[in-house]
């Protein structure tokens, strides 16, 4: 891929700009029901534990109907399939707020994480045509920032207006924003030809790259690295109100820190991504594995475990956009295809980690947790290691 001779670098930013905003409300959307998931329980008669459950099916359609949407959608032009899709992500969100039936939400759910997993796969591919190949790693950063800027703001403010409005209204609030955000694609995206255009004929030997055991490889590392982070997140919040002592004030402050590091994190890998995308995920790898070992070894310290989060912020989600990189080059003339598999390993390392990190805590408590987690870090350690020695599938 390569960029448009004709775009101009402001047309280029602009179309960045509504990528970036079209993630900030697919991360919000996904992530806002866990801030009210009491409240949903209450309003379509089940547990807390069965709402719960509208988290995982986001995750699986995000997961399997990502890639599997992307594949049917191969022969359509990027920037149709990009207002498409989040037109339909909006209809599934709008079907949440009208729906009295717990199974309907599910389901809707389930489409509009299958939905976001095509729009994301196909925001990559778009940025590959938008900005030059030194560029790309930054590009790659806006469209993921925008789903890091909501983990650190959107979601907060989100759950505020569901607690203040009842989460219908949160969510009608977010679909309002979408429709702002569906007219900027619409007016800013323009239309790009990517690798993917070449019809079904070519869809067999894009299979074949996408999924080729180099590329196999590097989604393996995307699950060890989110899995054994999320292990840990997942019960990070009962961590530090019982290992590290602190009030539940400061919880919200310490998780606000982590989710502004978090932020900046994911736009810095980017640039580090462009400078080298090998070393990036290299360094995260180690860097990750010291956080870890730090939570671990002085989780009692307040202050130690602030700097363990802040560390861990930065580099956690500032490996993904290196990654994302990796797997676009290593694809070669499948990465249209290829885009939303990252996303997809990601995620399977987010559900992989939540339920060993609940099995971990059940069995031997909070300081197995981060044990687990740690554990996955290093595993994965080697992996990183090899796979910079490979060079781009050109």
């Amino acid at each position: 891929m390569h960029p448009s001779p004709t775009l101009s670098r402001t047309r280029g930013n602009l179309a960045l700009i509504s990528l970036f905003l079209a993630t900030f409300v697919l991360g919000s959307t996904e992530l806002v029901v866990v801030g009210v998931l009491d409240l949903i329980a209450a309003d379509t008669g089940v547990t807390v534990s069965t709402a719960g459950t509208l988290v995982t099916a986001y995750a699986l359609g995000l997961c399997l109907g990502g890639p599997a949407l992307t594949a049917a959608t191969i022969r359509l032009p990027r920037r149709t399939l990009l207002w498409v899709c989040m037109l339909a992500f909006l209809l599934a969100t709008l079907a949440m707020v009208v729906t009295t039936s717990f199974a309907l939400l599910l389901a809707a759910r389930a489409v509009a994480g299958a939905l976001h997993g095509a729009f994301v796969g196909a925001a990559f591919a778009a940025v590959g045509v938008l900005l030059p190949a030194e560029r790309l790693g930054r590009g790659i950063a806006v469209v993921l920032g925008g789903i890091a800027v909501s983990t650190a703001m959107g979601v907060p403010i989100g759950t505020l207006v569901g607690r203040a409005l009842g989460w219908t209204g949160a969510f009608t609030v977010i679909v309002a924003v979408g429709v702002v955000v569906l007219a900027g694609l619409l007016l800013l995206m323009p239309s790009v030809t990517t690798a993917g255009g070449g019809g079904a004929a070519r869809l067999r030997p894009q299979v074949r790259s996408a999924f080729a055991p180099r590329v196999l490889v590097m989604l393996a590392i995307g699950v060890l690295l989110l899995g054994g982070q999320f292990t840990v997140f997942t019960y990070i919040t009962p961590f530090l109100l019982e290992v590290t002592a602190i009030s539940d004030s400061a919880v919200s402050g310490f998780l606000l820190a982590y989710g502004v590091a978090t932020a900046i994190g994911t736009f810095a890998g980017g640039w580090a991504a462009d400078r080298d995308a090998s070393r990036t995920l290299l360094v995260s790898n180690v860097v990750l594995i010291l956080a870890l070992g730090l939570l671990y070894l002085a989780g009692a310290v307040p202050v130690l475990t602030a700097v363990a989060l802040l560390v861990w912020g930065l580099v956690g989600f500032g490996l993904v956009p290196a990654l994302q990189y990796r797997v676009a080059t290593l694809a070669g003339p499948a990465r249209d295809l290829a885009a939303s598999l990252p996303a997809s390993a990601v995620n399977a390392g987010i559900a992989a980690g939540a339920l060993l990190g609940g099995w971990a805590l059940t069995g031997s408590g909070l300081s197995a947790v981060v044990v687990v987690g740690l554990l996955m870090c290093l595993a994965c350690l080697p992996l990183t290691w090899l796979t910079g020695r490979w060079s781009a599938n050109r």
